[in-house]
């Protein structure tokens, strides 16, 4: 059961498509202060808290304090409170079992017993929002019921579940052939190549670099041929230019966000001067969104959406103040003590994402001037909005590949996300797997990590580990920065190891393509913590480096350097499958309980369920090699069964029962 309360003024987020009636009693669960302008609620001590979506720490967030504010945040560390995106959704599990989505765009923040262990608190940064108060028979029946209310998710293109390979520094033509080349010169299995903004002319959005890229639509047509695909970057922001088509027509249409006296707010990303289109004004995001024609009259058939939050380097204002102030200090002197200096750095550091200057320029929403950090949450949402409008209109039968940095819960039906610039960390392998079931308990389910790490220097083994749990995520793609070390995995020793991990991937696409396709058309979880399978099973309460994938398989990767194995939990009877890197599954039947397994460092080790199977195919070079339909069947038990979902992967006829067909041992 579903309860809408309403309070204030509300914003139309339109995260939740339906009008659902507000109550007029009092809502339960939580204690309101419209003065305090928060929700409280006294939690037991077995309580647990799950969701948020995309946030540090644990799946249970009990304990730490988070901010729903989508921030250029590349320290993804246990001291951050808030990373790319705003997902207002939790559940709490315990004697009292609900779920609670704010619908709100603006900043709130999540006391899940930071401030008091007991405590959960709930604050807005204004008193305009709707709360639904959801109520069900278990945590996954809670999440179904969300999930159907707030719409159905994105659906990716089938090739888009094949291995994808990127880098800010593919500056040239012949940068993307020689990854192509050294992929299929080394048999590993290949289908996309991604675009950072070295592509554009000059960091223009809807451009491309003749120099680089002399015949572009040639270039991607050949790369087709090859069964690649071209996956370029969209950035938020419009460099200020003029003779520039984008930032002209805009200009003519007022089509930018304003500042306080309405003119074009002006910030600066990667062009330097740029303006933010309006996206919140409904002529301005179809105007947007229809400039992915350009690349799409080109053959590409994927983008991701960056710097969306919407990132800003610094405002001109701003940067007027301090370099005035710094240029002061010269006057006087260079001999900075400890406080001049941190006075120094702090006005440095002013510069970027500025709390301020988000308060400095305005939306204008059906005839009506809203100042940005009031709905900055919705920035991301709407740019992928726009596209994913704009793909309905321009290609209405076709699926375009489409995901995003920044999101709230409402972009899930335009777009997946990746999990932002993270760092070539052990610990971010682990975050990785946490993240997993809180986004996709918010409908983001066309979802993946960087594998290797964006920033910083990478390893052989985290990169080889890395893959051993990005073959399961529906994004599977290899990214790292410019300047940190390369980490294409032809580049390392083990070329046979990575080979056959990333192969699996594709011999496994059958049965992650149906898991995948089954938990967007039904609200269901692709990945479940334990916990929610075993409610009764305290144990299964803390673990927190397991999930189950599916009905069918548990996942437990390796995310500790120099380890040979790992610990593992089985809250019931299992079969171990171990592939190694022979190219062949070993396989263990392992009783309920707890157990140390040895893991190779180009093994992949997985679990399947007792009564349960899972189809394989042949495998392939890229997703076009997979043979869906003559299948092989892992299985353990005796009259195993499983639903098999497989569409064409590219029209979009998702309902038809000729999609689904059981499958026996």
């Amino acid at each position: 059961m579903i309860r809408k309360y309403s309070y204030g003024q509300v914003f139309k987020t339109e995260s939740v498509p339906a009008a659902l009636p507000a109550e007029t009693g009092a809502m339960p669960y939580m204690a309101v202060d419209e003065k305090e302008m928060s929700l409280t609620r006294t939690m037991d001590p077995e309580d647990i808290v799950y969701g948020l979506g995309e946030n540090v720490r644990g799946i249970n967030k009990r304990g730490w304090i988070y901010e729903s504010k989508c921030s250029d945040e590349s320290k993804h560390l246990e001291d951050r409170r808030s990373l790319y995106a705003a997902h207002n959704f939790i559940v709490v599990s315990g004697k009292a079992t609900f779920g609670l989505f704010i619908d709100y765009p603006g900043i709130l923040t999540f006391d899940v017993g930071y401030t008091d262990l007991s405590v959960l608190k709930i604050t807005a940064s204004d008193w305009n929002l709707d709360v639904y108060v959801i109520e069900g028979d278990s945590v996954t029946d809670i999440v179904s019921q969300f999930r159907a209310l707030i719409g159905r998710s994105y659906i990716a293109p089938l090739w888009a579940f094949g291995n994808g390979q990127s880098r800010w520094g593919y500056v040239t033509a012949e940068d993307v052939r020689e990854v192509v080349r050294k992929h299929r010169e080394g048999g590993i299995p290949l289908d996309m190549v991604y675009l950072d903004i070295d592509y554009m002319e000059r960091f223009k959005d809807f451009t491309v670099n003749r120099e680089r890229f002399p015949d572009f639509a040639d270039f991607v047509r050949k790369l087709k041929e090859e069964n690649i695909r071209l996956i370029p970057i969209i950035d938020a922001a419009v460099k200020e230019e003029k003779g520039y088509p984008v930032y002209d027509e805009g200009i003519e249409k007022g089509y930018f966000c304003t500042d306080k006296d309405g003119k074009p707010f002006v910030g600066a990303v990667w062009p330097g001067r740029s303006l933010f289109t309006d996206m919140l004004n409904k002529e301005a995001r179809d105007w947007f969104g229809d400039k992915y024609r350009f690349l799409l009259d080109q053959g590409i058939e994927g983008f991701w959406n960056d710097m969306n939050e919407p990132s800003i380097f610094y405002a001109e204002d701003r940067l007027s103040e301090v370099l005035e102030e710094i240029a002061g200090m010269r006057e006087g002197g260079q001999n900075l003590d400890l406080p001049a200096f941190s006075h120094f750095q702090d006005l440095v550091g002013s510069l970027s994402a500025n709390a301020e200057d988000y308060k400095k320029f305005y939306h204008s929403v059906d005839g009506r001037r809203i100042r940005h950090d009031k709905v900055h949450n919705l920035y991301g949402y709407n740019m992928t909005r726009a596209a994913g409008e704009a793909f309905e209109r321009l290609v209405p039968d076709k699926r375009i590949l489409m995901f995003s940095r920044a999101s709230c819960i409402g972009m899930h039906r335009y777009g997946g996300i990746w999990q932002g610039d993270n760092k070539s960390y052990w610990a971010h392998i682990l975050l990785n797997l946490k993240m997993l079931p809180s986004l996709n308990m918010c409908g983001f389910l066309y979802t993946g990590a960087d594998i290797g790490g964006f920033g910083s220097d990478t390893t052989e083994d985290l990169v080889m580990r890395w893959y051993a749990l990005g073959i399961f995520t529906p994004l599977m793609r290899n990214h790292s920065e410019m300047g940190t070390r390369r980490q294409e995995v032809y580049r390392f020793r083990d070329l046979q190891g990575f080979k056959e991990i990333i192969g699996l991937r594709y011999k496994l696409l059958p049965y992650l393509y149906s898991e995948y396709m089954k938990a967007v058309l039904d609200n269901k979880m692709m990945f479940r913590p334990l916990a929610f399978d075993h409610p009764q099973d305290g144990r299964c309460a803390t673990v927190e480096d397991q999930l189950y994938l599916g009905d069918e398989l548990m996942i437990a990767p390796v995310y500790e350097q120099n380890a040979r194995g790992r610990y593992v939990y089985l809250p019931e009877r299992m079969k171990m499958l171990k592939y190694t890197r022979e190219g062949v599954f070993e396989e263990k039947i392992l009783e309920k309980g707890d157990h140390y397994v040895q893991v190779g460092l180009s093994d992949v080790v997985f679990f399947l369920r007792e009564g349960h199977l899972i189809p394989l195919s042949g495998g392939g070079q890229c997703v076009a090699d997979v043979d869906f339909d003559n299948l092989s069947i892992l299985s353990f038990g005796e009259d195993a069964s499983y639903e098999y979902y497989h569409d064409d992967g590219v029209s979009k006829d998702y309902d038809n029962p000729a999609n689904r067909k059981t499958l026996r041992a």
